[in-house]
């Protein structure tokens, strides 16, 4: 699942020695890591529209922004890269807007703040509220296998296998075992994500038993990490520890030279994946616009 819900769970540390310094946070930069977790999205979207085609998923390229439809309420509908990639524009906001008005969705912006400050004018013209944050964190990665801590002979991880998808998912969702609420969407939600273009997911598994699940999706040499979630009843024995040493390496034997994550701020997620070697590249705001909906017929 992309990071952007930061849904994760039990992101143990793990050694990072060899790591070299990462590029500066710059434009270039901020595109990389933006279009990346957007080309991702995008790939789940895709994936929605081919397992629940009822649900009328889809996404478009505004002037350089991904607009995403997953369903009204979905933590995916919205846009990524907004004004960092074209100078913002009222005729490109009124079109993202209609795109997500016409869906009867609400209007939500996921943006950088590298992107062009005359953004922030836009939105206060048209009434955009910030309703959350997201440190977006990166970390260089190299030829060098990532040193792999050491763990229980009893724990393995592996590839998911075509035709695993569910299992995959199923994990996932028994990772939010805690909060009920949650199970179904998770687990659809996951079925949805393993069957995405270009996700590449993983078990931990205990003495055979799939205790945990990652994943992970590529573009332009970066390796979007994802879908982390352990079993409550497996916490403490170092499963996404080894999910992420295998991860980063999968990236780097690809070719992948940058590794990126999402989490909130100051939040358990992110001191790990500091720990783990990533730095904040910047704090992402969420942008939120109430619409009167009038969904298409």
């Amino acid at each position: 699942m992309p990071e952007s819900t930061n849904l994760s769970r039990d992101m143990s540390p793990i050694a990072h020695e060899g790591q070299v310094d990462p590029p500066v946070t710059d434009l270039a930069l901020a595109q990389r890591l933006e279009r990346a977790e957007a080309k991702a999205s995008a790939a789940f979207v895709e994936s929605r529209a081919r397992e629940m085609p009822a649900v009328g998923a889809e996404w478009r390229d505004f002037a350089g922004a991904y607009a995403m439809f997953d369903g009204v309420g979905s933590p995916l509908s919205q846009t990524f890269g907004l004004g960092l990639f074209s100078p913002p524009t009222e005729a490109v906001l009124s079109e993202i807007e209609t795109f997500f008005h016409d869906r009867g969705a609400e209007v939500f912006h996921e943006v950088s703040p590298l992107a062009d400050p005359a953004l922030l004018t836009l939105f206060a013209e048209h009434d955009y509220h910030p309703v959350e944050l997201t440190s977006v964190m990166y970390r260089r990665l190299t030829p060098t296998p990532v040193a792999e801590r050491p763990h229980s002979p009893e724990l393995v991880v592996r590839r998911v296998m075509p035709g695993e998808e569910s299992v995959w998912a199923e994990t996932a969702a028994r990772g939010w075992s805690e909060t009920p609420e949650l199970g179904a969407f998770i687990l659809e939600f996951g079925n949805v994500s393993a069957r995405a273009d270009g996700a590449v997911c993983f078990l931990a598994e205990w003495a055979g038993h799939p205790i945990a699940s990652a994943a992970l999706a590529i573009h332009d040499g970066v390796a979007h990490l994802a879908g982390a979630s352990t079993d409550p009843a497996f916490r403490g024995r170092g499963a996404q520890a080894a999910l992420l040493s295998e991860r980063l390496r999968h990236a780097s034997e690809v070719g992948c030279d940058i590794a990126l994550m999402g989490a909130a701020p100051g939040s358990a997620s992110q001191r790990n994946g500091e720990r783990q070697g990533f730095r904040i590249a910047y704090t992402r705001i969420k942008w939120y616009k109430r619409q009167l909906l009038t969904p298409r017929g």
